[in-house]
């Protein structure tokens, strides 16, 4: 395989980062890291090379450019299949599942913008939100329900769809949100993994803080 480059912002903020490079650990591949942080000036400048959108992740492949969390996935299932799950309802399932996550929820980015290191925050709930928290219970219920009996993961085995879940529950611990069984299980189970673990001690040492993902005190 071509040596490859993640290049990505604050790993405290940046959940699709954070997706990203949960993914390339998981699948033990070698990979050089650059960290960008964001949301400052020059930080645009920087991404530019890397990504056209000036947004991160971006994937270097060789000669190959691949910008958004979504394409670097599908780059790198291309290269290594068992990205999907192989029984043909879970991979069905699965993949469902990460459009959704990737295309929606836009009250829920919006109204808790993702901060590893913070507790305790509190902020309002809308009924679009609500109903953006209820849909990830469900595709949580439904992915226990269906799979539970395989392994205590989204699918069974841990895989991309526990990765791509993975910020959102960390945003219910920022934030507060009150999860019932299965969904309290399944949030526990993937903030204890070891390298979500490992993903949130090193962005708590970053020294950047980005105020507009700084809500919810008080």
């Amino acid at each position: 395989m071509s040596a490859l480059t993640l290049v990505i912002g604050n790993k405290n903020y940046s959940s699709w980062s954070m997706r990203a490079w949960l993914l390339l650990r998981w699948l033990e591949v070698d990979f050089e890291e650059i960290v960008i942080p964001l949301y400052r000036p020059g930080s645009r400048a920087a991404v530019l090379p890397y990504s056209p959108t000036g947004l991160l992740p971006a994937l270097v492949d060789g000669e190959l450019h691949i910008w958004d969390s979504f394409a670097i996935i599908l780059h790198l299932a291309d290269r290594f299949p068992h990205v999907w799950p192989a029984e043909p309802a879970r991979r069905a399932f699965v993949r469902s599942a990460c459009a959704e996550m990737h295309s929606g929820f836009q009250a829920l980015r919006t109204a808790m913008p993702h901060n590893g290191r913070a507790r305790d925050r509190r902020v309002p709930r809308t009924a679009a939100l609500d109903a953006d928290i209820a849909r990830i219970f469900e595709i949580w219920t439904e992915g226990r329900r269906r799979f539970g009996a395989d392994g205590p993961w989204l699918a069974g085995a841990f895989g991309i769809g526990d990765i791509v879940f993975a910020p959102v529950a960390s945003r219910f611990r920022t934030y507060g949100v009150t999860l019932d069984a299965p969904a309290a299980d399944y949030a526990a189970a993937l903030l204890g993994h070891p390298l979500v673990l490992r993903w949130f001690a090193e962005g708590a040492d970053e020294p950047e803080v980005v105020a507009d993902a700084e809500i919810g005190l008080g």
